[in-house]
């Protein structure tokens, strides 16, 4: 399947999953695996909070993918100013409606024609890594360090390899790089999905002359904090 193809349809599924989105991350209906799934979940994504409050002050900051919202309230509250893009007008629009922030500038853009327009102190984009296809890899960091002023801050947080993040009825992950997704009322779509491995991911971003650690938190997760050479 072409790269256009695939990131149009992706954008779709996003369009049509914008009201579903946050149960994923809340580990409600079709992601609730029980209450021990929840509290290690839970307990993962305070682990990443906390190293990213750790990072602040964010100053001039750039939320890519920034979804329904889900880190942009705490990426405000630690910035000077807080531009926040998405793909998805959907749920840009629910994120404006959740945070009611007259702050944020929000911008609706596909991220892989995207160019920016001035330079920021900290980058993030949280569980968006993993949707960039493979060959636009290179591209994509290209453009986060077009974006990124001398000295600046990357943070990232993505998925680990676990079938426990998924749906219940989502089909068995696998390695191609595409996964088949599922809205509640059934429709499926197909998704660039790519799950790195931290240190081999650590390895190729320092190829393009970036530097940092990244971690995992345990069973579900892990996070970048990177900065160029």
């Amino acid at each position: 399947m072409k790269n256009r193809s695939i990131i149009e349809e992706q954008i779709k599924y996003y369009r049509k999953r914008a009201s579903e989105y946050d149960q994923w991350f809340l580990r409600l209906g079709r992601y609730d695996r029980g209450d021990e799934h929840k509290r290690r979940w839970f307990a993962e994504l305070d682990i990443i909070r906390k190293e990213l409050r750790a990072s602040e002050p964010f100053d001039q900051c750039l939320e890519l993918a920034c979804g329904t919202g889900l880190w942009t309230s705490l990426l405000a509250n630690g910035a000077k100013s807080l531009t926040a893009i998405d793909a998805v007008a959907e749920t840009i629009e629910l994120s404006r409606s959740k945070l009611n922030n007259k702050s944020i500038q929000y911008e609706t853009a596909d991220i892989f024609k995207w160019s920016p327009k001035k330079k920021y102190d900290f980058i993030f984009f949280g569980f968006w890594l993993s949707h960039v296809p493979a060959d636009k890899f290179d591209s994509f960091w290209n453009t986060v360090q077009t974006a990124l002023k001398p000295n600046g801050k990357v943070f990232f947080v993505d998925s680990l390899e676990t079938q426990q993040s998924t749906a219940r009825d989502h089909a068995v992950l696998n390695k191609s790089g595409i996964v088949e997704r599922k809205l509640n009322d059934g429709q499926s779509f197909n998704v660039v999905k790519i799950f790195y491995k931290p240190e081999q991911l650590n390895k190729r971003l320092q190829t393009l002359g970036w530097t940092g650690n990244i971690e995992k938190t345990g069973q579900f997760f892990y996070y970048g904090k990177m900065k160029l050479k």
